[in-house]
């Protein structure tokens, strides 16, 4: 919901970072690569207890997730690149909960919803855009949702932050990420009927 709705507030910043590195010629790829490596070493701080940081470098990566479709939209995109896009995008979500379920292990089986509950939006949101035709700028057809990168960004910090809450956080994120697949269901049923 925030990625589709609050983005154009961000735009600006985020143009601005991709200016950056464009100047050196760095290719939409290159700062996807850059951006799942400080993604994926966010589990490595989850695992060590080390929240804080690990939520600085989450949103870091973040904003570099954002700067790479920028960059690709500027400089002219690639199938391949949304592909390693996406993959790192789910890499770095799986690397923080490995890192929570070992450094909790109490809480895996919440953990293990939330891994499943991913898996289920995500298939319901690539098929959906496989089959529905390409809309507006991304290379794909595009399916807003109430939990989407930005909202999974803000209970991966809470997570993070407040592990003595973890079991809570994970539930009520779980919920959140089932209820907008069953949303992104409902509208492919309307989309490909």
């Amino acid at each position: 919901m925030l990625d589709t709705h609050g983005r154009k507030y961000f735009q600006p910043l985020i143009y601005q970072v991709a200016k950056v590195f464009m100047k050196y010629n760095m290719s939409a790829n290159q700062v996807t690569v850059i951006a799942f490596l400080l993604g994926i070493s966010t589990g490595v701080f989850a695992f060590y207890g080390m929240g804080v940081i690990g939520v600085v470098i989450m949103w870091i990566s973040g904003l570099l997730d954002a700067v790479d479709g920028t960059i690709a939209r500027e400089k002219g995109s690639t199938p391949f690149g949304t592909v390693l896009d996406m993959t790192f995008d789910r890499l770095v979500e799986i690397a923080i909960i490995i890192g929570l379920a070992l450094r909790y292990p109490g809480e895996q089986f919440q953990l293990l919803l939330l891994t499943c509950s991913i898996i289920f939006s995500m298939t319901v949101f690539l098929t959906t855009g496989m089959m529905a035709e390409k809309k507006g700028q991304k290379s794909f057809y595009y399916q807003a949702g109430v939990a989407e990168r930005t909202e999974g960004f803000i209970f991966f910090s809470l997570m993070l932050i407040f592990p003595t809450y973890l079991k809570v956080i994970t539930l009520i994120f779980f919920g959140l990420i089932v209820f907008t697949a069953l949303q992104r269901m409902r509208e492919a049923a309307r989309l490909l009927s």
